[in-house]
Parts: C-alpha cells; sequence; structure tokens
C-alpha cells in the first residue's frame, strides 16, 4: 500500500533526545492526528517526514523508497507538502500569487522561456493562474484573490498557506497546528477543508492541541510524550487510554 512512513525513527538534539524509535504511517485519503503535550517531539517528526531533519536511527519512506538523503526540494516533487505552525507567506505579493507560488514543482519553462513569455511559459502561467485561483475559492478566499497577504487575517492566512501547500498538488499534506488562534468558527470551516483534502484521495498528517477537533476529524492518532510513542489507535482507543489521559488529556 502507498503511504509516507517514519519508521523506528530516533532524533537527537545534543544530549536532547527529540524522539526516540518512534514509528507512523500517513496512508492515502486518510486524516491521522499527532498529539502529545509541547515539546513531546510532534513538530520534529513532522520535520524529519518533510526533510527538514534526518533521522539519527531509523528511517523515512515513500512507498517504500527510503527518503533520508532526499532535500525538501526533492520530497516535495514526489508529493510531500507542508505548512507551519506561523504561517510563511510573501505578506506583499497577493492571496493569487502566493498561492500560484505553491505550482514552482511543475514548472518546465526555462528562464529565456519565461524572460521572453514563450508559449510554454505562457501556457503555463495561464495554467498554474487557474489552478491557484481555484484553490483560492475553495479555502474560502475568493473575495481575497488581489489582496496583499500581508493584509490577512490570522485565519486566512492560515487557510491561504494551506491553499499554496494544494497547489503543488501533494500526495501527502503535513499540517502544523492549524487551528492555532482561530476561533470556534474558523476552526469548522478548516475541518470542511481538511475533509475536502481528504475526500480527494491525499492523506494528511494533522498535528494539533485542539483534541476535540482531531478526534472528530482523524481516523487514526498517534500520541507522543517526551519523545516516546505512547498510543496509537482510533480516536475512541486513544481517548480512553489512561496513559494518554495522564501525560496530556488529564482528567
Amino acid at each position: 500500500m502507498s503511504a509516507l512512513e517514519a519508521v523506528s525513527v530516533t532524533k537527537r538534539f545534543g544530549g536532547l533526545v527529540a524522539l526516540s524509535d518512534v514509528s507512523l504511517d500517513l496512508r492515502p485519503g486518510e486524516v491521522h492526528g499527532l498529539i502529545g503535550p509541547n515539546g513531546s517531539g510532534k513538530t520534529t517528526l513532522l520535520n524529519m517526514l518533510s526533510g527538514y531533519y534526518r533521522p539519527d536511527g531509523g528511517r523515512t519512506s515513500l512507498d517504500g523508497e527510503e527518503l533520508d538523503a532526499l532535500s525538501v526540494q526533492r520530497r516535495a516533487r514526489l508529493g510531500i507538502a507542508r505548512t507551519f505552525q506561523k504561517p510563511r507567506l510573501l505578506p506583499a505579493l497577493s492571496v493569487l500569487d502566493n498561492a500560484m507560488l505553491g505550482c514552482w514543482r511543475d514548472t518546465r519553462a526555462g528562464f529565456v522561456e519565461t524572460a521572453f513569455a514563450l508559449p510554454r511559459a505562457r501556457r503555463e502561467e495561464k495554467a498554474f493562474r487557474d489552478r491557484a485561483i481555484e484553490l483560492v475559492h475553495g479555502v474560502g478566499l475568493g473575495h481575497a484573490l488581489t489582496r496583499s497577504a500581508g493584509l490577512l487575517e490570522h485565519a486566512e492566512q492560515r487557510f491561504l498557506e494551506i491553499a499554496r501547500a494544494l497547489a503543488a498538488r501533494p500526495r501527502f499534506l503535513l499540517l502544523d497546528e492549524p487551528a492555532g488562534g482561530l476561533t470556534g468558527a474558523e476552526i469548522e470551516h478548516l475541518g470542511r477543508i481538511v475533509g475536502t483534502v481528504r475526500e480527494s484521495g491525499i492523506g494528511v498528517l494533522l498535528v494539533e492541541h485542539h483534541t476535540d477537533f482531531v478526534f472528530r476529524i482523524c481516523g487514526r492518532v498517534t500520541t507522543l510524550d517526551r519523545g516516546r510513542l505512547i498510543k496509537h489507535g482510533t480516536p475512541d482507543e486513544v481517548r480512553r487510554d489512561p496513559e494518554v489521559v495522564r501525560v496530556y488529556l488529564g482528567a
């Protein structure tokens, strides 16, 4: 089965063990939640899958092929896209232009073709623009296509970053705390976006502290604590696990 995997990965930063023998697999068309206290290793694992970190032990793989030697850019070309805890947009560019940046992996026209607006470059630009417009409308920002990204509200910036990631036509989308700072209504809108992504066949890894949201939208949930995997299972199994309750969910 097609999958993005971390297999028994370990990551150290000096004397700190950020992850210890952690395994996780993400399948197409599912939303897989990753929860745990601050400092438990969630973002470290996401960074490892997306290529920002290399494991000190274990391996990451896509469809069984090892990824560890591949750069962030190469992994993106293979279909791994991500967002960040703090949206990384270009504030001076418009909403549409930010979304179009996500199409970069499909660029085939060279510098000269682009500089002189030769036919292939023009065709690519039109295709990228059409794709970006559709995605911006899909996340609810169609009214703001020409607005500078820096003028968007916090939630709108989060939704735009998802649109930009989707513009890369990923197979797997890694979301790092996308509900952070959102209101209840905005989280509901985020849930609809994630549901649409899942229905399109894309696998979504959802790193999140809003556990009610995670348990509602995810088919499987993995819980970390101090770099260790303490529970993996369905939302009900994880929610009722005594160790998860003790270290994270509370009474």
